[in-house]
């Protein structure tokens, strides 16, 4: 088994009230990865995921795009700390 990462991005657009977390979480679970994602005030979405990097790339990918309404501007990522969670929530 592949260790496991952490990521954390920040997403820049029509992200919010367009059902963006939902998006993530969705498939977040269907990746098998742990974390969470959650509105930030000045309108972007923060997530954190940990997992199997290649789930990790294959969650990047789809936060490029995000759900059908959404409007993604721009993605910033970094490497985050691996916390060990047991599910990917809403925040």
């Amino acid at each position: 088994m592949a260790a496991k990462a952490g990521k954390r991005w920040f997403i820049t657009g029509r992200v919010q009230g367009v059902g963006f977390r939902y998006f993530v979480q969705h498939k977040a679970t269907a990746l098998g990865l742990t974390g969470w994602t959650r509105n930030l005030e000045d309108g972007r979405v923060e997530v954190y995921a940990v997992g199997n990097p290649q789930h990790l790339n294959d969650l990047a990918a789809a936060l490029h795009q995000g759900p059908r309404i959404a409007e993604v501007r721009h993605v910033e990522e970094s490497e985050a700390e691996v916390n060990s969670l047991s599910s990917f929530l809403i925040r």
